[in-house]
């Protein structure tokens, strides 16, 4: 598999893969990934803890059986586990402290080591959410967004670690958003087991951040389910622990399905009640009841406005010609995933292969968000 066969990027940073390791609070460090995630796209080490008050509430979390990292000095620590990384990877380092200083001062080392500074906002161990710490970012929206804006301007990338379902997702996120983060990391967390497919989703149509969807990917079919969201990247936490082969397996499986498809996070259809945005794509003539009306409305499109852009997009692309389709084009046409001889037909006949057919469609949603009257991440 070649290091570009995905186009996966923010800011300076480059991956190879949508396959991230997730932070295990003192269990991901350098040696565990180096170990386990060599190949991945992005790995997340950490969490680290940066001043008096974190690593205190750190030795109370062990005392009580838990696993954390505890360190004297904390920015030789977080400069070691970078360097130990080595160049293989991409470095995320999750960070989390009492005041802002610190936290600048880690941006700092880890933006010149070419890696990405991601804030806890997700820890809920009360040690920690009890000194401001993790969670209680969530809870604290101005002082989170002071803090983002603030570490932005470090120039270093940042991405952002959250939960779902602790907060309005959707007005966390945005407020993320405008304060600059480039990446949102979301544990997709719902009451009983599994991960909330729906807030990847929503999350998805509310933002144009890069998006990491966390929360049990233990398959490829987890991991499939949460592409077709709208996540950019996916991580790994415990499923590592259960299959310590997971991730180089995963990648394998992504790759395979991007050099078949062209879009390996292509979205699920409108239709079905589970599509993004993105699924506007594979929609076909707004002319009956149907959700794409409320997709339409959310982008400040009429029903005339969209057909009107969609066939601006397709004219002159192998998507125009499809006389003999259900609207006499290829650009109304449904995701390869779906059965259709129609369109088989006028793909065979002008040559159009699958993973070409689907890079145009992924092309086409990316012009209809861009192009839309109100954006997605409009406040």
């Amino acid at each position: 598999m070649t290091d570009d066969l995905f186009d996966l990027h923010t800011g300076y940073v480059n991956f190879k893969n949508p396959i991230a390791l997730a932070t295990m609070a003192g269990i991901t460090d350098c040696s565990f990934a180096n170990k386990y995630a060599i190949r991945a796209g992005l790995v997340v080490i950490g969490s680290f803890n940066l001043d008096d008050k974190t690593n205190d509430a750190a030795l109370k979390l062990i005392a009580r059986g838990r696993n954390e990292f505890v360190s004297d000095n904390p920015f030789e620590f977080l400069k070691n586990e970078i360097e130990c990384m080595g160049n293989n990877n991409v470095v995320a380092v999750n960070v989390r402290n009492t005041v802002i200083e610190p936290l600048l001062e880690s941006a700092r080392i880890i933006r010149d080591a070419g890696g990405i500074l991601e804030l806890d906002a997700h820890c809920r161990q009360e040690e920690m959410v009890s000194i401001g710490v993790g969670e209680a970012l969530m809870h604290d929206i101005p002082r989170l967004v002071d803090w983002i804006g603030k570490i932005k301007e470090t120039g270093v990338v940042v991405s952002v670690k959250i939960r779902a379902n602790i907060v309005d997702d959707i007005a966390l996120t945005k407020a993320i958003d405008s304060a600059g983060a480039d990446i949102l990391h979301v544990d997709a967390m719902k009451e009983g087991a599994g991960a909330d497919l729906r807030v990847i989703r929503n999350i998805r149509d509310s933002t144009k951040m890069f998006l990491i969807g966390n929360n049990s990917i233990n398959c490829f079919k987890d991991a499939k389910d949460m592409f077709a969201r709208g996540a950019d990247m996916v991580s790994v936490a415990r499923g590592v622990l259960n299959d310590p082969n997971i991730i180089s397996e995963l990648v394998d499986d992504i790759s395979a399905l991007q050099q078949a498809t062209g879009w390996y996070n292509a979205p699920k259809h409108l239709c079905g009640g589970e599509g993004d945005l993105r699924a506007l794509a594979f929609c076909c003539l707004p002319v009956k009841p149907c959700a794409i009306h409320n997709k339409i409305a959310k982008l400040g499109l009429s029903a005339q406005e969209f057909a009107n852009m969609k066939m601006a997009f397709a004219r002159g692309t192998m998507l125009e010609p499809g006389e003999n389709t259900c609207f006499g084009s290829l650009v109304w046409c449904c995701k390869l995933s779906k059965p259709c001889f129609l369109r088989d037909g006028v793909m065979d006949m002008i040559g159009l292969s699958g993973a070409e057919y689907m890079r145009l469609k992924k092309n086409l949603a990316t012009y209809i968000l861009e192009n839309a009257k109100v954006p997605v991440n409009e406040p």
